[in-house]
């Protein structure tokens, strides 16, 4: 089982120019929790997750929901965006990848191939191997 047939190919992805109130709209609107970052080329240059974005608002402990919009509209990605990103390769096994995971706790890891992002395997799209797996370890076709 290749990551490559497993993962989500169609990933929303954001510019490091942007600010963190349009990630937190993405994340809100698409129901997702990472957002790759990627240059003009779509190359992979940092990730930003959910996690980040609540430690962005949770520094300044904003009152309300308008203090809270107003700090995610000042601050951009590229002060809070993780510049050192793992992420596995298209051809690599699944089982590569939720080792990955687990070992270091993340909750995806984005799919590149020779730099540039193709797509992103999530803790979700694992979970949704689990559940195809037969009781002979084959994995079932998936549900239409």
């Amino acid at each position: 089982m290749h990551v490559r047939d497993h993962m989500t190919a169609k990933v929303f992805t954001i510019r490091m120019d942007k600010k963190l109130l349009a990630v937190d709209e993405i994340m809100g609107w698409a129901h997702i929790r990472h957002v790759p970052v990627v240059d003009e080329k779509g190359k992979l240059v940092g990730l930003v997750s959910q996690r980040d974005v609540l430690r962005a608002t949770l520094s300044d402990l904003a009152s309300t929901q308008v203090d809270r919009r107003n700090q995610l509209g000042h601050v951009t990605l590229a002060q809070v965006m993780r510049r050192e990103v793992l992420t596995i390769g298209p051809d690599e096994d699944v089982q590569m990848a939720a080792r990955l995971m687990r070992q270091h706790k993340y909750g995806c890891l984005p799919v590149v191939d020779d730099s540039r992002l193709v797509g992103i395997i999530t803790e979700h799209d694992l979970l949704a191997v689990v559940e195809r797996l037969g009781p002979d370890g084959a994995l079932k076709p998936a549900a239409s």
